[in-house]
């Protein structure tokens, strides 16, 4: 199984699967899990990436959300526990290939590996694409070289087939080198201190919920908590309100969020990605 997740929209995947499917002799099943990631935004991406692909067993992964495409960035192959990550060297790959490889470094008392810190099941290997040797195909020729602008189709996907067709372990492809140096990209974690969290957004989904990086546990034990200068009643769920009220609530992901039952967070609170945000627990009156 190869999935497939970039910020390209439409109709730019189409073209990353067709040269799958031309390269790929055997039959090969394509997952989209979202072409709609922040366009350009390494970071949100990278957490939605942590988020989503540990729910799908064993495959490999590639991802596109590259900023830097044209340049001399590198393209890389992650090998993260029994799944493989394709993309560029821009740390978007390593949040979440270091949560799948601590899932496969079980401790004996059943206890996951920190899914922040280095763990045995991750290796990260830079690719030479002139020893690739991956022409691609266009308009029923075979070109040596590709653009400059779209590494998904002439790069990243005929690296994913290459995978998908060897039986070779990494270590013996000569195209693949071990990579000491991978670019990271380390989500920002929350500072806590007693009542106090100093919180910053993750992430914004299309409901304009807004996803901090708050450990949902912040909220046991309050029925309100400041926001900045907004005092806010924790709930369950939207629904804890009246339609059109906010309300804080620990969402799918484990983390405090700040929704409006029937309407916009983002909008509502003033916050987006990347921005910092105060949260204090008060005290039931």
């Amino acid at each position: 199984m190869i999935t497939l997740a970039s910020d390209f929209g439409s109709p730019y995947p189409a073209a990353m699967k067709g040269v799958l499917l031309e390269r790929i002799d055997s039959d090969v099943r394509l997952v989209d899990i979202t072409h709609e990631l922040p366009r350009g935004d390494v970071h949100s991406s990278a957490f939605w990436l942590r988020e989503i692909l540990p729910y799908f067993p064993p495959a490999i992964h590639l991802v596109v959300v590259d900023p830097g495409v044209g340049t001399d960035r590198r393209a890389i192959v992650v090998r993260a526990g029994d799944h493989l990550l394709v993309g560029p060297d821009n740390g978007v790959l390593l949040p979440v290939a270091r949560r799948l490889a601590a899932s496969s470094d079980q401790r004996p008392d059943g206890a996951s590996a920190d899914s922040t810190g280095p763990t045995a099941s991750l290796e990260v290997f830079s690719v030479d694409e002139s020893a690739l040797e991956t022409p691609v195909p266009t308009g029923g020729k075979a070109e040596a070289a590709g653009s400059t602008t779209f590494h998904g189709r002439d790069v990243f996907a005929p690296i994913a087939a290459a995978l998908e067709e060897t039986d070779r372990p990494l270590e013996g492809l000569p195209w693949l080198s071990p990579l000491s140096d991978p670019v990271d990209c380390t989500l920002p974690t929350a500072a806590i201190d007693g009542d106090t969290a100093e919180a910053t957004v993750l992430a914004v989904d299309d409901f304009g919920n807004v996803i901090t990086n708050v450990p949902g546990r912040f909220l046991e034990g309050v029925d309100r908590v400041l926001v900045d200068d907004e005092r806010v009643p924790v709930g369950e769920t939207f629904a804890s309100v009246e339609r059109g009220e906010p309300v804080a609530l620990v969402g799918s992901h484990g983390y405090v969020e700040l929704d409006v039952n029937d309407g916009r967070g983002s909008e509502a609170f003033g916050l987006f990605v990347d921005e910092h945000v105060t949260l204090e627990r008060l005290e039931s009156p």
